[in-house]
Protein backbone atom coordinates (compact mmCIF):
# COMPACT_ATOMS: atom_id res chain seq x y z
CA UNK A 1 0.00 0.00 0.00
CA UNK A 2 1.63 3.18 -0.72
CA UNK A 3 2.80 5.41 1.65
CA UNK A 4 1.23 8.74 1.32
CA UNK A 5 2.72 12.22 2.92
CA UNK A 6 0.70 14.85 4.25
CA UNK A 7 0.90 18.27 2.85
CA UNK A 8 3.90 19.84 5.12
CA UNK A 9 5.88 16.93 3.87
CA UNK A 10 5.09 17.29 -0.22
CA UNK A 11 5.89 21.29 0.36
CA UNK A 12 9.44 20.17 1.80
CA UNK A 13 9.93 17.87 -0.82
CA UNK A 14 9.07 20.19 -3.46
CA UNK A 15 11.18 23.07 -1.75
CA UNK A 16 13.96 20.82 -1.69
CA UNK A 17 14.13 19.87 -5.66
CA UNK A 18 13.44 23.80 -6.35
CA UNK A 19 16.70 24.51 -4.36
CA UNK A 20 18.42 22.51 -5.96
CA UNK A 21 17.76 24.31 -9.31
CA UNK A 22 19.23 26.88 -7.58
CA UNK A 23 22.51 25.82 -7.51
CA UNK A 24 22.51 25.96 -11.27
CA UNK A 25 21.48 29.57 -11.28
CA UNK A 26 23.53 30.42 -8.75
CA UNK A 27 26.84 29.08 -9.96
CA UNK A 28 26.17 31.11 -13.26
CA UNK A 29 24.81 34.05 -11.54
CA UNK A 30 28.79 35.81 -12.28
CA UNK A 31 29.57 37.47 -15.27
CA UNK A 32 33.27 35.73 -14.91
CA UNK A 33 31.39 32.12 -14.75
CA UNK A 34 29.13 32.75 -18.07
CA UNK A 35 32.74 33.85 -19.76
CA UNK A 36 34.56 30.99 -18.48
CA UNK A 37 31.17 28.45 -19.69
CA UNK A 38 31.29 30.40 -22.77
CA UNK A 39 35.14 29.65 -23.56
CA UNK A 40 35.05 26.02 -22.44
CA UNK A 41 32.19 25.47 -24.78
CA UNK A 42 35.10 26.69 -27.60
CA UNK A 43 37.34 24.20 -25.92
CA UNK A 44 38.86 22.52 -22.82
CA UNK A 45 41.43 24.43 -21.41
CA UNK A 46 43.83 24.86 -18.44
CA UNK A 47 43.24 26.87 -15.16
CA UNK A 48 46.46 29.35 -16.75
CA UNK A 49 45.06 29.67 -20.14
CA UNK A 50 41.43 30.37 -19.20
CA UNK A 51 42.65 33.15 -16.61
CA UNK A 52 45.22 34.54 -19.77
CA UNK A 53 41.90 34.96 -21.65
CA UNK A 54 39.72 36.62 -19.13
CA UNK A 55 42.62 39.14 -17.68
CA UNK A 56 41.45 37.48 -14.33
CA UNK A 57 44.69 36.07 -11.71
CA UNK A 58 44.50 32.18 -11.84
CA UNK A 59 43.13 32.61 -7.78
CA UNK A 60 39.95 34.16 -9.09
CA UNK A 61 40.05 32.13 -11.99
CA UNK A 62 40.43 28.90 -10.16
CA UNK A 63 37.63 29.91 -7.14
CA UNK A 64 35.02 30.55 -9.82
CA UNK A 65 35.65 26.96 -11.76
CA UNK A 66 35.73 25.48 -8.31
CA UNK A 67 31.89 26.97 -7.75
CA UNK A 68 31.24 25.45 -11.11
CA UNK A 69 32.69 22.34 -10.80
CA UNK A 70 30.27 22.00 -7.20
CA UNK A 71 27.45 22.33 -9.45
CA UNK A 72 28.09 19.45 -11.50
CA UNK A 73 28.76 21.86 -14.70
CA UNK A 74 32.59 21.71 -15.36
CA UNK A 75 34.82 18.54 -14.66
CA UNK A 76 38.64 18.77 -14.43
CA UNK A 77 41.09 16.44 -15.09
CA UNK A 78 45.26 16.50 -13.93
CA UNK A 79 47.55 16.79 -17.02
CA UNK A 80 51.14 16.94 -14.80
CA UNK A 81 51.30 20.04 -13.40
CA UNK A 82 48.16 21.40 -15.07
CA UNK A 83 44.40 20.42 -14.52
CA UNK A 84 41.94 21.02 -17.83
CA UNK A 85 38.43 22.23 -17.58
CA UNK A 86 35.59 20.93 -19.68
CA UNK A 87 32.08 21.41 -19.90
CA UNK A 88 30.39 18.33 -18.11
CA UNK A 89 27.47 17.73 -20.54
CA UNK A 90 26.83 19.36 -23.84
CA UNK A 91 24.02 20.28 -22.36
CA UNK A 92 25.55 23.48 -20.71
CA UNK A 93 26.26 24.35 -23.85
CA UNK A 94 23.14 24.45 -24.61
CA UNK A 95 21.72 26.15 -21.11
CA UNK A 96 24.51 29.07 -21.84
CA UNK A 97 22.70 29.44 -25.43
CA UNK A 98 19.13 29.23 -24.04
CA UNK A 99 20.48 31.50 -21.46
CA UNK A 100 21.48 34.50 -24.01
CA UNK A 101 18.58 33.78 -26.13
CA UNK A 102 16.50 34.79 -23.20
CA UNK A 103 18.64 38.01 -22.32
CA UNK A 104 18.68 38.82 -26.00
CA UNK A 105 14.35 38.71 -26.42
CA UNK A 106 13.98 39.94 -23.10
CA UNK A 107 16.29 42.68 -22.15
CA UNK A 108 16.48 45.42 -24.95
CA UNK A 109 19.66 46.84 -23.24
CA UNK A 110 21.54 43.47 -24.75
CA UNK A 111 21.26 44.90 -28.45
CA UNK A 112 23.03 48.44 -27.45
CA UNK A 113 25.42 46.47 -24.99
CA UNK A 114 26.74 44.32 -28.21
CA UNK A 115 27.07 47.38 -30.50
CA UNK A 116 29.07 48.62 -28.21
CA UNK A 117 31.40 46.13 -27.98
CA UNK A 118 31.01 45.57 -31.88
CA UNK A 119 30.97 48.78 -33.48
CA UNK A 120 31.53 47.13 -37.04
CA UNK A 121 28.95 44.67 -36.63
CA UNK A 122 26.90 46.17 -39.08
CA UNK A 123 29.63 46.88 -41.85
CA UNK A 124 29.47 43.33 -43.25
CA UNK A 125 26.64 41.48 -45.11
CA UNK A 126 25.91 38.10 -42.85
CA UNK A 127 25.00 34.92 -44.08
CA UNK A 128 22.67 32.24 -42.44
CA UNK A 129 23.82 28.54 -42.21
CA UNK A 130 21.37 27.67 -45.26
CA UNK A 131 23.28 30.18 -47.25
CA UNK A 132 26.66 29.32 -46.59
CA UNK A 133 26.00 25.66 -47.14
CA UNK A 134 24.26 26.51 -50.01
CA UNK A 135 27.44 28.79 -51.36
CA UNK A 136 29.72 25.66 -49.95
CA UNK A 137 28.50 23.38 -52.43
CA UNK A 138 28.60 25.66 -55.25
CA UNK A 139 31.92 26.13 -54.71
CA UNK A 140 31.87 29.88 -54.08
CA UNK A 141 32.78 30.52 -50.72
CA UNK A 142 35.76 29.79 -48.64
CA UNK A 143 34.96 29.76 -44.90
CA UNK A 144 37.46 30.66 -42.52
CA UNK A 145 37.25 29.79 -38.22
CA UNK A 146 39.41 32.92 -36.97
CA UNK A 147 39.14 31.60 -33.84
CA UNK A 148 42.40 30.27 -31.39
CA UNK A 149 43.95 27.13 -33.10
CA UNK A 150 43.06 25.05 -29.79
CA UNK A 151 39.51 25.84 -30.64
CA UNK A 152 39.26 24.90 -34.30
CA UNK A 153 41.17 21.42 -33.15
CA UNK A 154 38.54 20.53 -30.59
CA UNK A 155 35.43 21.60 -32.99
CA UNK A 156 34.83 23.76 -36.17
CA UNK A 157 32.03 24.03 -38.81
CA UNK A 158 32.63 21.34 -41.75
CA UNK A 159 34.67 22.07 -44.71
CA UNK A 160 36.18 25.27 -42.67
CA UNK A 161 40.20 26.77 -42.57
CA UNK A 162 41.75 27.62 -39.21
CA UNK A 163 43.18 30.82 -39.68
CA UNK A 164 43.42 32.49 -36.43
CA UNK A 165 43.29 36.32 -36.57
CA UNK A 166 46.80 36.59 -34.92
CA UNK A 167 48.10 34.73 -38.46
CA UNK A 168 45.25 35.92 -40.97
CA UNK A 169 48.20 39.06 -42.45
CA UNK A 170 51.03 36.77 -42.53
CA UNK A 171 48.77 33.78 -44.35
CA UNK A 172 46.75 36.34 -46.95
CA UNK A 173 49.00 34.07 -50.01
CA UNK A 174 47.06 31.64 -49.26
CA UNK A 175 43.36 32.95 -50.22
CA UNK A 176 42.01 33.05 -53.54
CA UNK A 177 40.85 36.65 -54.76
CA UNK A 178 38.01 35.16 -56.43
CA UNK A 179 36.37 33.66 -53.86
CA UNK A 180 33.64 35.30 -51.38
CA UNK A 181 35.78 35.01 -47.80
CA UNK A 182 33.42 34.28 -45.29
CA UNK A 183 34.54 34.21 -41.05
CA UNK A 184 33.12 33.22 -38.33
CA UNK A 185 34.37 32.96 -34.59
CA UNK A 186 32.57 31.96 -31.26
CA UNK A 187 29.27 33.72 -31.93
CA UNK A 188 27.63 36.98 -32.07
CA UNK A 189 29.41 38.21 -28.98
CA UNK A 190 33.18 37.97 -30.24
CA UNK A 191 34.76 40.30 -32.28
CA UNK A 192 37.36 38.04 -33.59
CA UNK A 193 35.23 37.65 -37.19
CA UNK A 194 35.21 41.87 -37.34
CA UNK A 195 38.42 41.76 -37.24
CA UNK A 196 39.63 39.77 -39.84
CA UNK A 197 36.76 41.40 -41.92
CA UNK A 198 38.18 44.57 -41.91
CA UNK A 199 41.98 43.05 -42.56
CA UNK A 200 40.67 41.12 -46.25
CA UNK A 201 37.92 43.86 -46.92
CA UNK A 202 40.48 46.61 -47.10
CA UNK A 203 43.17 44.42 -48.82
CA UNK A 204 40.37 43.84 -51.33
CA UNK A 205 38.53 40.49 -50.77
CA UNK A 206 34.67 40.21 -51.26
CA UNK A 207 33.43 39.08 -47.50
CA UNK A 208 30.82 38.00 -45.41
CA UNK A 209 30.32 37.25 -41.84
CA UNK A 210 28.38 33.94 -40.63
CA UNK A 211 27.32 35.59 -37.25
CA UNK A 212 26.71 32.11 -35.45
CA UNK A 213 30.24 29.75 -34.38
CA UNK A 214 30.32 26.10 -33.37
CA UNK A 215 27.92 26.27 -30.50
CA UNK A 216 25.01 27.38 -32.01
CA UNK A 217 25.62 25.10 -35.72
CA UNK A 218 25.63 21.77 -33.09
CA UNK A 219 22.49 23.60 -31.43
CA UNK A 220 20.97 23.68 -34.52
CA UNK A 221 22.01 20.20 -35.72
CA UNK A 222 20.75 18.62 -32.47
CA UNK A 223 17.34 20.19 -33.05
CA UNK A 224 17.29 19.16 -36.67
CA UNK A 225 18.11 15.39 -36.01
Amino acid sequence: MPILMNKSDKRHQKERLYQLFTQVTQALANPRRLELVDLLGQAPRTVEELAQETQMSIANTSQHLQRLKRAHLVRAEREGVHIRYYLSDPVVARLWLELRMVAEHQLAEVEDALTDYRPRRHAFSTLSFAELQMQLQAGEVLLLDVRPTVEYQAGHLPHAISMPLAELNHRLVELPIDKLIVAYCRGPYCVYADEALDVLAAQGWRVARLEEGVLEWQLLADRQA
